[in-house]
């Protein structure tokens, strides 16, 4: 099974994502941890990569494909994965639908999370995220807090911080979702693949109860 996760950040599609992964065996593929990881090696595709990524701006369709691509072909990916954070335009879409058209396979389902905005800059804000790219454990200092202060429940590494995490970031992040992703929530309601759902702590719904609803909406729709 093939997912994408949409959303704007802060919707809780790292943590819905997580638990499906683990209940449904599939790979969670996050654009932001490839990016992170080009940026990592400290190149000219890594400083380009950088620039984008600290000003909370879109990476270019061009360039987010070719990474992207090039890791969607790697053999632990043909038995099912999450897109989180990938595709964002709908030409990335269609580049999408293009590639797995040519390995006889298609996207599943289509996950859109939203939030109210309030919600989404304050849950950021308190995020951190496991530094084990093999855990990648989300935890949130007032909804989830670890157990320990600054340290993963699963895999006992370090619990940081995006440096893009502020409120000045996350709103230029949330209007250039708006205006450049949000249009893909039509492109696949259309395809009939599209599932919605809102993650709100006002009405005590959070991303772990979603994650259970789309498991039984899975169960579902077999």
């Amino acid at each position: 099974m093939n997912i994408i996760m949409l959303g704007a950040p802060g919707t809780g599609k790292g943590t819905v994502a997580g638990i499906l992964r683990e209940k449904l065996n599939l790979v969670h593929l996050s654009s932001g941890d490839i990016f992170r990881e080009c940026i990592a090696k400290k190149d000219d595709l890594a400083k380009e990569l950088d620039e984008y990524l600290a000003q909370g701006k879109l990476v270019p369709d061009e360039l987010t494909i070719r990474i992207i691509g090039a890791k969607l072909q790697e053999p632990e990916m043909k038995n099912g994965i999450i897109l989180d954070g990938f595709p964002r335009t709908i030409e990335q879409a269609k580049q999408l639908d293009k590639f797995y058209q040519e390995q006889g396979q298609k996207i599943d389902l289509v996950i859109n999370l939203t939030s109210q905005e309030d919600e989404i800059i304050e849950r950021i804000s308190f995020r951190r995220i496991c530094s084990n790219q093999d855990c990648k454990a989300v935890f949130n200092l007032k909804l989830n807090p670890p157990k320990v202060d600054g340290v993963c429940d699963f895999c006992g590494s370090e619990l940081t911080q995006r440096k893009d995490d502020n409120p000045e970031t996350i709103k230029s992040r949330l209007a250039t979702y708006f205006e450049t992703t949000s249009p893909l929530v039509d492109f696949y309601k259309e395809k009939g693949v599209l599932y919605t759902a809102e993650v709100s702590e006002k009405k005590n719904k959070l991303g772990k109860d979603v994650a259970e609803d789309v498991i039984n909406y899975i169960k579902e729709n077999k």
